[in-house]
C-alpha cells in the first residue's frame, strides 16, 4: 500500500508563536547561501568580499519575498481575489511563495546592489547563480512536509508513491516536490558549483542558471500536478513549464553571446 503523508507542518511552538518548517526551510536556505558565499569570497579573484556576501544576503531576503510573493499573486492567483482584497497581498504566513517571482526578485536585487557597489551585473550574477540551488531545494521540503504542490497520480506499485490527503482523494501519486528538490536543488547546484570553480566568461554563469533550472523545471513538472487555476495549457505544458520555456530561451541566447564575446575581443 502507498504510503501516506502524515508530517505535521508545524516544527513547534513557544506560547502563541508557531513556527513551521517552511519558514525554517528558508532560514536554511539564507544560510546555506551565507556561508557558501564566504566560501567562494576567498577567491580573490571573483571580485567579491566577505563583506559583500552580507550585503547581498540581505538584498537577496527582500527579492526573494517579495518577488516570490507577487509572483505567486500575479501568476497563480486569483489575481482577482487580490484585487478585490489588496490587503491579502501582504499576507505571506497564509503561503503562496513563486519560484519564479523568487528568481525575478533575485534578479532585481542583484542589478541593485552591483549599482549602488559599482560593479559588474555580470560578475556579481556569476558569483550569485551556485548559491541560489540549495536554497530552492530547501523550498522543495518545506513544500512536500506542508503535503502542498504533490504529484500526479502514479502507478500504485511504484514503491515511493504517496497518498497526499490535502488532494482530497485516496490516490497514490508521486512524490514530485522530491524529484525537484533532487533536480532543481541538488543537480542544479553541483552543476554550477562544478562550472564556476574556474574563472569563466562574464555572464555565461548567469546564463547557465537560467537554462539549467529551465530545463529542470519542465522534467519535473512532468510529475507534477498542474495548478487548478489554469487546467488545460497548450501543448499540455503546465503554467511552470511555460514560464520556464523563455528562462531557457534567453539563457541560450546569452550563454552563446556571453561565450564567444572574449573572442570577437
Amino acid at each position: 500500500m502507498p504510503t501516506v503523508h502524515h508530517f505535521d507542518p508545524v516544527a513547534f511552538s513557544l506560547g502563541p508563536l508557531t513556527v513551521r518548517w517552511y519558514g525554517l526551510m528558508y532560514l536554511i536556505g539564507f544560510a546555506l547561501f551565507l556561508m557558501l558565499g564566504k566560501l567562494r569570497s576567498r577567491d580573490t579573484w571573483r571580485g567579491m568580499s566577505s563583506q559583500d556576501v552580507d550585503d547581498l544576503l540581505f538584498y537577496g531576503m527582500i527579492g526573494v519575498i517579495v518577488g516570490g510573493r507577487l509572483g505567486h499573486v500575479i501568476f497563480y492567483g486569483p489575481l482577482s481575489h487580490y484585487l478585490t482584497n489588496p490587503l491579502e497581498i501582504f499576507a505571506v504566513w497564509k503561503g503562496g511563495m513563486a519560484s519564479h517571482g523568487g528568481i525575478l526578485g533575485v534578479i532585481v536585487a542583484m542589478w541593485w546592489f552591483a549599482r549602488s557597489r559599482k560593479k559588474s551585473f555580470l560578475t556579481v550574477a556569476d558569483f550569485v547563480v551556485p548559491l541560489v540551488p540549495l536554497g530552492l531545494g530547501a523550498g522543495r521540503i518545506g513544500n512536500y512536509i506542508n503535503g502542498e504542490l504533490w504529484g500526479r497520480v502514479a502507478d500504485p506499485a511504484l514503491p515511493w508513491a504517496m497518498i497526499f490527503p490535502q488532494a482530497g482523494d485516496s490516490l497514490p501519486r508521486h512524490p514530485s516536490q522530491l524529484y525537484q528538490f533532487a533536480l532543481e536543488g541538488l543537480l542544479l547546484f553541483a552543476i554550477l558549483w562544478l562550472y564556476s570553480r574556474k574563472p569563466r566568461p562574464a555572464g555565461t554563469a548567469g546564463s547557465l542558471f537560467l537554462i539549467g533550472y529551465g530545463v529542470l523545471r519542465i522534467i519535473g513538472e512532468v510529475f507534477r500536478e498542474p495548478e487548478a487555476l489554469y487546467g488545460a495549457m497548450p501543448l499540455g505544458l503546465s503554467a511552470g513549464q511555460w514560464l520556464s520555456v523563455p528562462m531557457v530561451l534567453i539563457g541560450m541566447a546569452c550563454f552563446a553571446y556571453f561565450w564567444r564575446r572574449p573572442a570577437r575581443r
